[in-house]
C-alpha cells in the first residue's frame, strides 16, 4: 500500500523540474503517464533522466495535430492530476491550462511549473534555471566567492529541485483538499519562487535599511568563515566541513583535535567564544587549521565519530557519496536494471515513510514504451469535439478577471478552498532552518502549525539582533514557549500533541523518547498521528546519532564542491593558501542545504498525511539531511556505465561553456543560454552576427560549439557593444535568454521587482515587531484564475500564510484553549514552565 495508489497524472512537462516533481508522485505509487511529442522529451539525453524518469509509463503525442490534442484532452478527462510546464501561453494553446482543463474533467487537480509565475512583465521569457537565478540576483548573491569583480555562476540547480517539490506540495495538498471538499485545485509553482526559500534575510534587511535610511551592509571578499563553519584541509589534502553552530558542539570539535587545552593555556580564550577578540579568533583559526594538517581526513573522522559530538564531513562529489554509508545503511541508495544503460545507482526516496514505503526502483521507460496500452483506452472513452471544447475554453478565460495593476492579486471568485489544508493541525518541536522552515511551508497551505519553543526562544532567535533570523521560519505559526524539563511543562506539550494531525522534531535519537514525545508512546496513545523526525544522517545508519548543520550536507553530497569548482581539489602550500581555500570553499557552501531539506520535509510530511486521509492510519515519517541534499543534486546522484559527468565550471566561474556563461557588458554582467538551434539562430539575427550561425552544433545536451575559446572570445566581443539592460530588453523580445545577471542582489530584487508582486510572490504582512512588511510569499500558489492568491494578515484568518511571529507570542491563547485560567498561566509563568519574548525593538 502506497499513499498515492490508484491516482493518476498526466504529465506534459518537459525536463527534470516536473521530472523530478511526478518521480516522487510516482515513486508513493502514482500512476504517472509521461506524454513526449514524437522522438520524445529533449531532455532525455541529460545524464540525470533515468532517475527523473523512472517509474512512469511514457506515450508519446503531437500536440501540434488535431488528433494529438484529442488524445491528451481525453487523458486529462481520465486523470486525478495534470500538469505542466514552461510559459503559460503553451499551456493556454493546448487547452490544458487549469481553466481548459476543467473543460474535460471538473473534479481535477491542476498543477502549473512556470519558470517566472502566471503573469507579470517576465511571465512568457525563456525560464531556465540559470536565468531566473541570474536575473533574481543569486549570482550578486555569489559575487564574494572569487577575488574578481562580478557575479558568479551559481552551479547547483536548487530553483529546479524547490520548483520540483512546489509542486509535489500543490499535488498533495490538491488532493487532501479535493478529498475534503468534492471540488477540483489549482495550484501553481515557478522557478522563480522556487529561489525564495534560499534567502533567509536579506528581504527583511533591505526593507529595515530602507525605512531607517541606511544603507546595506556589503561584506568584503575577504571575509573568512565562522570558526564554527570552517572548512579545514587534512594531511592527505582532503577538504573536511565542519558544522558545529552550537558553542557545546564548537568546544568538543576544539576536544576532539586536542587543541582546546592548549588554548586554555592563554587568557585570551578564558572566556566563551563568542566573546573572543579578532585577534583571539585569527590566532585560533590558525591553530585549528595547521593541527588538521597532522592527520589525515579519515583519521580525523574516526576521532570524530568516537567523540559524538561533532559536526563534520568530508567533501564528496555525487559519485563518491553514492557510498556514504549512511545513505547505504538507511536504504536510500537504489539499483535499477536498464535495457540499454545495464545497471544504474541511483538515489532513492525523498524519505522514509514505515507504514506506506515508496517502491523508486522501476526503471525509465523508452520513449512511447506504452503508447498502445494507455491509448487503447480510451478508443471506448467519449468523442471529444474540438471546436465546442475550444469554444469552451475561451469563455472561460472570457470570464475571469484580475487587475494587474494591484500589487494583491485578486482573490478567486469560486468557491475552490485556498487554504488546502484546512482542519490539519502540525506541532513543531524544532530549531534553526531545515525542520522548522519545512513546517512553516505547511502553515503557508493552510495548516495550523503550532511551535514548542524552549523557555529562552529558539537558539536561531539570538544569531542576529531583535530575532531577524527567525522572521522567515517562523512565519505562519502560532508560538508557545514551554520548559520541556519540567514536567508540567511536558504534559502542556502532550495535550496540544493529543490534539494534532502531525508532529515534526528535529532532535537527535533517544530526545523524544526522554520528553515523552516518542514514536512509539504516541503511537499508541494517537494511532492516526503522522510524526515526522528530521535530523542529519537518518535512523540507521553510523551517524544516526551525530549532530548535523548544514554546511556538513551540503559538503558531503557534492553540492558545495561543484559550487567551489577548483578549490575542492586544488593544491595548497602554506598556511596563507589554505585560508584563502577554506573562505572560497564557505562561499561556496552557503545556506541552500537547509532549504533543501525544508521543502522535502514538507513533501513528505503531505505524502503522509494523504495516506492518512486515504487509508486512515498514523505512521513514522523520517527525512535526512543527506538524503535531501542528494536530491537537490539529483542531475548527478547516480551512476552507470558510460555516465556523462556534471558539466565543468570554468577556473573563473563564468559558466559551464560559451552558450551558458556569464559575460561583461559595456556596463554590467549579461547571464546567456542558449539550448537550441532556434534559440541560437534568433540570438545571431539579434546580435547582427549572421556569420557565427554555423558556429554551434546543437545535441540533446545543448550547445556544442566546435571551438570554444575562439567563441567565447567572439560572444565577449559581441556583449561588449552595449550595456546588460539593453541586451535584455532586445534579446527578451525575441525570445532569447540573455538576462542583466547583476542588477539587484536577490533581497533588493524580492522587494522591488514587478514580477514578484503582480504575483502575489512578496505579499504584505504585520509583523508584531517590524511592522508592516513584505514577507517571502509560499512555494505554492493556490486557486485564482491567475494562478495565484492573495496573502495577508496573521495566522488563523489569512487566506494563505502569515507574518513570523515571536518567542511564545500565543502562549496564553494558545493555554487557555487548553482549559488554563488566568490565575493558572499566571502561576506557570511564574514558575518558569512557560514564557514569552518581549515586544522591542
Amino acid at each position: 500500500m502506497r499513499p498515492l495508489d490508484g491516482i493518476r497524472i498526466i504529465d506534459t512537462s518537459t525536463g527534470p523540474v516536473g521530472g523530478l516533481a511526478t518521480m516522487v508522485l510516482a515513486d508513493f505509487g502514482a500512476d504517472v503517464i509521461k506524454i513526449e511529442p514524437p522522438g520524445g522529451d529533449r531532455f532525455r539525453s541529460l545524464s540525470g533522466s533515468p532517475l527523473w524518469l523512472r517509474g512512469k509509463q511514457s506515450v508519446t503525442l503531437d500536440l501540434h495535430t488535431v488528433e494529438g490534442l484529442a488524445s491528451l484532452h481525453s487523458l486529462v478527462a481520465t486523470a486525478d492530476v495534470v500538469v505542466t510546464s514552461g510559459p503559460p501561453g503553451r499551456a493556454r494553446r493546448w487547452g490544458i491550462d487549469a481553466a481548459g482543463c476543467e473543460v474535460w474533467n471538473r473534479s481535477v487537480v491542476h498543477c502549473s511549473i512556470t519558470g517566472w509565475g502566471e503573469v507579470g512583465p517576465l511571465a512568457d521569457f525563456p525560464g531556465y534555471v540559470s536565468t531566473v537565478a541570474a536575473v533574481a540576483g543569486r549570482m550578486v548573491a555569489f559575487s564574494g566567492q572569487l577575488r574578481r569583480p562580478g557575479p558568479v555562476y551559481s552551479a547547483v540547480p536548487v530553483a529546479a529541485h524547490a520548483a520540483a517539490h512546489g509542486a509535489v506540495q500543490g499535488i498533495v495538498s490538491g488532493l487532501i483538499a479535493r478529498l475534503r471538499t468534492g471540488q477540483s485545485q489549482r495550484v501553481a509553482t515557478s522557478l522563480l519562487q522556487a529561489l525564495l526559500p534560499y534567502d533567509l534575510v536579506e528581504l527583511l534587511l533591505v526593507q529595515l535599511a530602507e525605512r531607517n535610511g541606511v544603507a546595506m551592509p556589503n561584506p568584503a571578499i575577504t571575509d573568512m568563515p565562522t570558526l564554527n563553519y570552517h572548512p579545514v584541509m587534512a594531511k592527505d589534502g582532503t577538504w573536511i566541513q565542519c558544522g558545529n553552530l552550537l558553542e557545546h558542539l564548537f568546544l568538543s570539535f576544539l576536544d576532539a583535535i586536542d587543541l582546546y587545552g592548549e588554548l586554555l593555556a592563554d587568557e585570551r580564550f578564558l572566556e566563551s567564544p563568542a566573546h573572543w577578540t579578532s585577534d583571539a579568533v585569527e590566532h585560533a583559526r590558525d591553530q585549528i587549521l595547521l593541527r588538521m594538517e597532522e592527520k589525515t581526513a579519515d583519521e580525523w573522522m574516526a576521532i570524530f565519530f568516537e567523540n559524538g559530538n561533532v559536526a563534520a564531513e568530508p567533501f564528496r562529489s555525487p559519485a563518491q557519496a553514492l557510498s556514504h554509508p549512511d545513505l547505504v545503511e538507511n536504504g536510500h541508495v537504489v539499483e535499477v536494471d536498464d535495457p540499454l544503460l545495464g545497471r544504474i545507482a541511483m538515489i532513492g526516496a525523498i524519505a522514509k515513510l514505515d507504514a506506506t514505503p515508496a517502491d523508486p526502483t522501476r526503471r525509465a521507460p523508452s520513449v512511447g514504451e506504452q503508447n498502445h496500452e494507455v491509448l487503447a483506452r480510451l478508443q471506448d472513452a467519449p468523442e471529444i469535439d474540438l471546436a465546442v471544447a475550444s469554444r469552451e475554453t475561451t469563455r472561460a478565460y472570457d470570464t475571469r478577471a484580475y487587475d494587474l495593476s494591484d500589487t494583491r492579486v485578486q482573490q478567486p471568485s469560486s468557491s475552490r478552498s485556498v487554504r488546502l489544508l484546512d482542519g490539519t493541525t502540525v506541532v513543531e518541536f524544532a530549531s534553526v532552518i531545515a525542520a522548522p522552515l519545512g513546517a512553516a511551508m505547511l502553515g503557508d497551505l493552510g495548516a495550523r502549525v503550532i511551535r514548542i519553543e524552549p523557555i529562552e526562544g529558539d537558539s536561531f532567535r539570538h544569531l542576529q539582533p531583535n530575532g531577524v533570523m527567525a522572521v522567515k521560519t517562523t512565519a505562519s505559526k502560532e508560538s508557545i514557549c514551554i520548559d520541556l524539563k519540567q514536567a508540567e511543562g511536558r504534559a502542556i506539550a502532550r495535550a496540544l500533541v493529543a490534539k494534532a494531525d502531525v508532529l515534526i522534531h528535529n532532535y537527535r535519537p533517544g530526545v523524544p523518547e526522554r520528553l515523552g514525545i516518542g514514536y512509539s508512546e504516541l503511537h499508541q496513545a494517537f494511532p492516526k498521528l503522522v510524526w515526522v523526525s528530521v535530523n542529519g544522517y537518518g535512523p540507521n545508519g553510523p551517524g544516526s546519532h551525530r549532530p548535523a548543520t548544514h554546511p556538513v550536507a551540503g559538503a558531503s553530497m557534492g553540492g558545495a564542491g561543484y559550487q567551489a569548482g577548483h578549490a575542492a581539489t586544488r593544491a595548497c602550500v602554506g598556511l596563507t593558501d589554505i585560508r584563502e581555500n577554506a573562505r572560497q570553499l564557505m562561499r561556496a557552501n552557503e545556506p541552500s542545504p537547509d532549504p533543501n531539506t525544508s521543502v522535502i520535509v514538507a513533501s513528505a510530511t503531505l505524502i503522509a498525511l494523504l495516506a492518512r486521509q486515504r487509508f486512515d492510519l498514523g505512521q513514522a515519517v523520517y527525512v535526512d539531511m543527506l538524503c535531501a541534499n542528494a536530491h537537490a543534486n539529483a542531475d548527478a546522484f547516480l551512476s552507470y556505465q558510460g555516465m556523462a559527468t556534471r558539466p565543468e565550471i570554468d577556473e573563473q566561474h563564468f559558466g559551464t561553456g560559451p552558450c551558458s556563461r556569464l559575460y561583461p557588458a559595456s556596463t554590467g554582467w549579461v547571464f546567456f543560454e542558449v539550448t537550441t538551434a532556434q534559440e541560437w539562430k534568433r540570438f545571431c539575427h539579434v546580435a547582427d552576427c549572421p556569420e557565427l550561425v554555423d558556429s554551434v552544433g546543437f545535441s540533446g545536451r545543448g550547445a556544442t560549439p566546435g571551438n570554444a575559446v575562439q567563441l567565447v572570445e567572439q560572444l565577449t566581443a559581441i556583449f561588449a557593444r552595449r550595456d546588460a539592460a539593453d541586451w535584455q530588453a532586445q534579446f527578451g523580445a525575441a525570445n532569447v535568454a540573455c538576462v542583466q545577471a547583476d542588477a539587484e542582489s536577490p533581497g533588493s530584487f524580492y522587494a522591488h521587482h514587478e514580477q514578484m508582486r503582480v504575483n502575489g510572490f512578496v505579499p504584505m504582512v504585520t509583523h508584531a515587531r517590524f511592522g508592516d512588511i513584505r514577507r517571502w510569499g509560499p512555494l505554492v500558489s493556490i486557486g485564482s484564475a491567475a494562478g495565484v492568491s492573495n496573502i495577508s494578515g496573521a495566522p488563523g484568518n489569512a487566506p494563505q500564510g502569515g507574518p513570523g511571529v515571536l518567542a511564545g507570542e500565543h502562549t496564553d491563547r494558545l493555554l487557555v484553549e487548553l482549559g488554563f485560567d488566568t490565575e493558572a498561566i499566571s502561576r506557570l509563568r511564574t514558575s518558569g514552565v512557560v514564557a514569552s519574548e518581549a515586544v522591542t525593538l
